[in-house]
């Protein structure tokens, strides 16, 4: 109880960041279904890409561009792993580490239980990412041994049909595969506003607010999205492929 009563504004602070990650993760999948969006709109362009592909004899370029964003998921995978040794490396000389932190301008003087909890909860944001972006890697995976099982152009035996329903699987496939990278991402964002818990909670409460907003403007309202989206004369369906973790920005 006094371990509570002493960190409170840490605990409600920590609350609030946990508010706004899984709050704003939510509302935009609820947002995006009905809503034009970067997600929404890039999963049009994936099925226009897989329609056109079947009509390709070559498909070089298309596994060249699968394995392109395999490997910037691959990226930040490893890039994680490093940023965990880090944290664990700190998390280990932890004594040094507050004394250090007592020496900058600003920084909210904290004990070392609740600093390691703060390096703990780091960790496990960099966790979350670290498997969000190998499932991606297996995902775009998927999409390749997809795109290599594609019917060619010159299977009599393939119905159109079947090529309809083959072009939005594969869509679906790099959809799916696309939001864990969002959601990859996405936990980066937040890692960076959890530097400011060790500056001060309220920073960090009003820094998770700012990230909110930042991943709203440029999923809904960016200039990226004015250039992609379609005219009201095309019809735009904005159903997507279901993904129970979610991620649309």
């Amino acid at each position: 109880m006094t371990f509570i009563q002493n960190n409170l504004g840490n605990l409600l602070a920590a609350l609030w960041f946990a508010i706004c990650w899984g709050g704003y993760t939510r509302y935009a999948i609820w947002k995006g279904r009905d809503t034009a969006c970067l997600a929404s709109v890039l999963h049009l362009y994936r099925e226009d890409w897989m329609r056109r592909m079947l009509l390709r004899d070559n498909r070089i370029a298309d596994a060249s561009v699968i394995g392109n964003l395999e490997r910037n998921a691959s990226f930040f995978a490893s890039s994680t792993l490093i940023i965990l040794a880090g944290i664990l490396t700190v998390l280990g000389a932890s004594d040094r580490a507050l004394s250090l932190l007592a020496d900058l301008p600003l920084v909210q003087q904290a004990s070392q239980g609740m600093s390691e909890i703060k390096l703990l909860c780091l960790a496990m944001v960099f966790v979350y990412a670290f498997f969000t972006f190998s499932w991606c890697m297996r995902q775009y995976n998927f999409a390749a041994v997809l795109v290599g099982s594609a019917p060619m152009i010159g299977e009599r035996q393939v119905s159109e049909q079947e090529r309809r329903a083959f072009a939005s699987r594969a869509a679906g496939v790099l959809s799916l595969a696309a939001n864990q990278f969002n959601l990859g991402l996405r936990s980066y964002y937040f890692g960076m506003v959890m530097l400011c818990w060790f500056i001060s909670p309220w920073l960090f409460m009003v820094m998770s607010v700012a990230v909110v907003f930042i991943l709203y403007r440029r999923e809904f309202h960016s200039r990226v999205l004015e250039v992609m989206v379609f005219t009201p004369t095309e019809n735009v369906p904005t159903e997507l492929p279901r993904d129970t973790s979610g991620a649309t920005n």
